[in-house]
């Protein structure tokens, strides 16, 4: 897969600006980008200087630039890799990349860049995909994480497993060239420790996807509750801004209302839903229906209720129809500007439910309802040296590396011949190595890349 072309693209976004960034990489880039370069002769500048010149297609100015240099291995695809600033003009930044092509770049295809570092040993698999993450990221949080994958967190926690298997499988592999002496060099006591030890990593390391997938994709929080609970109103507390319409009008919220709310660096997706109860019309109908479906797919449910208005039956009823196993769910009273305290201990809500009391409209506890969303949802999981996986195909490798060793396992409580327990750890090795790079094909590579964007 790896080619001597030198490939050319934007780097920057499209679209007009102060300057764009076009870059080449290949063992002809400095030349090429020195033929339609008047200034100094960039083919006997150092690695990592700034040059001021001229972009020029024959006597015809394009454009005033600087040019960066980058001299093989000393860049992020460890080839000679050139970066061109220019003014941010489309045309522009067309008729240059339309030059160099001329003069014998290709054009980049979506990720090329970061597959040149992965195929060139810069990167590994899972680093190169954190690239990707890193340029997507809209928060601290998925920031954070995709900086420690990138800075190679995940690679080293599975290759310190790897190594661990990679001897076990040796010294098994030594036992088959002595199958007629009857001999074992693998201690079957400290392997069963080991694939112990490995299944406690893997299964935290799958546990983590959970919160890490929607830290990359950003908390899926409903807003769920009785018509005239204050759902919009507390909705546009959280956001600090009138989002949705408020109305003493029962069932106003017809339709859901998604906005975005960033707590302590983590962006929680709200959603505000129509009321739950009987529908008085199609529309309305249609409204709730909407509601139970994203009650379904929360990642964090909040249930809100009208503290003054509604009966303690009544919220024990809803508590028992939208609290489902395996989704946070938040108990929050509001109207409490109009209500006594003593109203709350009527209520008698059930000890494992997670619980506030808020006036959405006096915006009274609303800063601690976002600590309390924060601390439900995120809690001290996130810490600078907490590995964290956010990548659907690392989650479904490790899965597969659990059930390789449970075959393993299920191999030494009922004693099988070594080849078949040598078999199965090599399966457990190699989902271990699809993560990284030990184990790769090219339609795994053309998957990954293709989702990145050109220019990187």
């Amino acid at each position: 897969m790896i080619t001597n072309e030198t490939i050319v693209a934007l780097s920057t976004p499209p679209g007009v600006g102060a300057i764009g960034v076009i870059r080449l990489s290949g063992k002809d880039s400095i030349a090429i980008t020195n033929s339609v370069f008047s200034g100094k002769n960039l083919l006997d500048q150092e690695s990592h200087t700034i040059h001021f010149g001229l972009i020029k297609d024959g006597n015809a100015v394009i454009d005033e630039v600087l040019v960066s240099l980058f001299v093989a291995p000393k860049s992020y695809t460890k080839e000679n890799v050139v970066e061109i600033s220019c003014h941010g003009s489309n045309y522009i930044i067309q008729q240059i990349i339309t030059l160099l092509i001329k003069k014998g770049a290709s054009a980049a295809k979506p990720g090329e860049f970061t597959l040149r570092a992965f195929l060139n040993g810069g990167l590994d698999l899972s680093q190169a995909e954190a690239v990707a993450d890193l340029i997507s990221s809209d928060s601290a949080a998925a920031h954070q994480v995709a900086m420690n994958q990138l800075r190679g967190g995940f690679s080293t926690e599975l290759n310190v497993l790897r190594e661990q298997l990679i001897h076990f499988a040796s010294m098994i592999e030594l036992e088959l060239d002595f199958a007629e002496e009857d001999v074992e060099f693998a201690n079957r006591d400290q392997l069963q420790e080991l694939i112990a030890k490995i299944t406690i990593v893997l299964n935290k390391l799958i546990r983590s996807f959970e919160l890490g997938n929607v830290i990359k994709q950003g908390i899926n929080t409903v807003i769920a509750g009785r018509p005239n609970a204050g759902k919009s109103t507390l909705l546009n507390a959280l956001l600090n801004e009138d989002r949705a319409i408020v109305s003493e009008i029962a069932g106003t919220t017809r339709d859901t209302i998604e906005e975005l709310l960033n707590i302590n660096g983590i962006n929680f997706r709200l959603i505000d839903t129509a009321g739950i109860r009987e529908a008085t019309d199609t529309i309305e109908a249609i409204g709730v229906e909407k509601t139970m479906q994203k009650i379904s797919q929360s990642a964090l449910l909040v249930y809100l209720f009208d503290v003054v208005n509604t009966s303690a039956t009544e919220i024990h009823d809803d508590i028992a129809r939208l609290h489902k196993p395996g989704i946070p769910f938040l108990a929050v009273a509001n109207k409490m500007d109009l209500s006594y305290s003593d109203r709350l201990k009527e209520l008698n809500l059930p000890s494992d439910i997670q619980f506030i009391a808020i006036s959405a409209k006096e915006n009274q506890q609303i800063e601690e309802l976002k600590q309390l969303l924060y601390d439900t949802a995120v809690g001290d999981k996130l810490s600078d040296n907490h590995t964290m996986v956010t990548n659907i195909r690392h989650v479904e490798a490790l899965q597969k590396t659990q059930a390789a060793l449970n075959s393993v396992a299920n191999g030494l409580d009922n004693p099988v011949t070594s080849d078949f327990l040598a078999m199965d750890i090599k399966q457990a090795l190699h989902y271990l190595g699809e993560i990284t790079d030990q184990v790769t094909t090219d339609d795994l590579l053309e998957n990954i890349f293709s989702k990145f964007c050109i220019g990187k």
